[in-house]
């Protein structure tokens, strides 16, 4: 299965749109130093005499400023914030603008249209591509709103909106495709490091990255996790009398035969030359029998172009999770059982399966299996 889990409730989706997880703190934190910012460097116009108009105009601009202020400690001090509350800031941040223009005695020389670079940049980055659409729009229709009252001629009035207009949105556009491209290159970047590169299986980073939701979930259905060492027999023979080629071939045909049998909840991970590990979840020894003797008959009957094949050896060990313990380390303690089962198996005959006696303070005592199918 190569380290996919369908149908895991613990297992995350596979993309988060922008503005969510980890990115709300990143998010809040951005929109609060931004609100923090435009609300102390407006206020300052509040002292310059001139640049504000008097009356209910003035009362309308410094609440516009208390309010950039209020929702900036908001954010700072609860850091989550999601997408559709960004959405609405950056629409928030366009209607200021408007407002606090409409306040202004000059807000063609008081209030740039260059302001709205910072509700852009934030849609830019954190908001999706159709929330960013509609942000656009409503740039045209603030620099309208706001500069109407400075021009006389509409053809005057229309050259500046839309030069405004499109540097503004151009800039967002463009922070947007940059982002987009950056995610895409951290989630390639990922999924390399989690996955072997002959293969495509999950390598032992993403194996160890598991274990605590393996952990979790048999502890939460009261199971036990059995881990299968699987060895290819004879393998150095195989490459030495057909060549590197040739084992690369087989490698990623036993792959291929292994993830069409492993359930979809098991992690099947490639964690040396021809070593082989599946994690997963078992109700009973019968049952981890019966996959690991599922896993031996689909390595056997697999086979490369070429016609070339293998067999292997399967060591099993299981262990009831408790609290407390670390998955990580538990995980490779167990793997380190079901390796030495692998070496009995070897020396049984090889392609057979053996299970490791079980640790004293986990499951109930249960007889080593006895060993299964032909010799090589």
């Amino acid at each position: 299965m190569s380290g996919r889990r369908r149908g895991d409730t613990d297992t995350p989706a596979p993309a988060v749109p922008p503005g969510t997880g980890p990115e709300r703190h990143v998010a809040a934190l951005t929109l609060a130093s931004l609100l923090l910012l435009g609300g102390l460097m407006g206020a300052v116009d509040l002292l310059v005499d001139g640049v504000v108009r008097g009356g209910t105009a003035r009362w309308v601009y410094g609440g516009s400023m208390l309010l950039c202020l209020a929702l900036a400690g908001w954010l700072g001090l609860g850091r989550r914030v999601g997408r559709w509350e960004t959405f609405g800031l950056v629409l928030l941040g366009d209607l200021g603008y408007v407002v606090v223009t409409r306040c202004l005695e000059d807000p063609v020389r008081h209030a740039s249209p260059l302001m709205l670079l910072f509700p852009a940049f934030v849609a830019a980055w954190f908001c999706e591509s159709w929330m960013l659409a509609v942000h656009m729009v409503a740039t045209v229709g603030a620099c309208l709103a706001a500069l109407e009252p400075s021009y006389d001629s509409a053809l005057e009035l229309g050259v500046q909106v839309g030069v405004d207009a499109t540097v503004l949105n151009a800039a967002s556009a463009g922070v947007h495709v940059l982002r987009r491209r950056v995610q895409r290159l951290l989630r390639a970047t990922q999924a390399l490091s989690h996955q072997d590169p002959l293969t495509g299986l999950a390598n032992r980073r993403l194996l160890v990255e598991q274990a605590p939701r393996v952990w979790r979930q048999a502890r939460r259905e009261g199971s036990r996790v059995a881990a299968m060492v699987l060895d290819l027999d004879h393998f150095k023979q195989l490459n030495d009398a057909h060549g590197h080629a040739v084992g690369d071939a087989v490698l990623r045909a036993v792959a291929a035969s292994l993830s069409a049998t492993v359930r979809p909840s098991d992690v099947l991970a490639r964690v040396g030359g021809e070593e082989l590990v599946v994690l997963g979840l078992v109700s009973d020894p019968a049952e981890a029998q019966r996959l690991a003797e599922r896993l031996r008959s689909a390595v056997a009957a697999g086979r490369t172009d070429d016609g070339h094949s293998v067999t292997a050896s399967i060591g099993i060990a299981l262990v009831s999770p408790v609290d407390g313990e670390d998955a990580a380390d538990a995980v490779w303690r167990l793997i380190d059982r079901a390796d030495g089962a692998m070496y009995e198996a070897k020396q049984a005959g090889r392609d057979r399966v053996a299970a490791a006696l079980p640790r004293p303070r986990t499951a109930p005592e249960w007889e080593e299996a006895t060993p299964a199918g032909g010799s090589a």
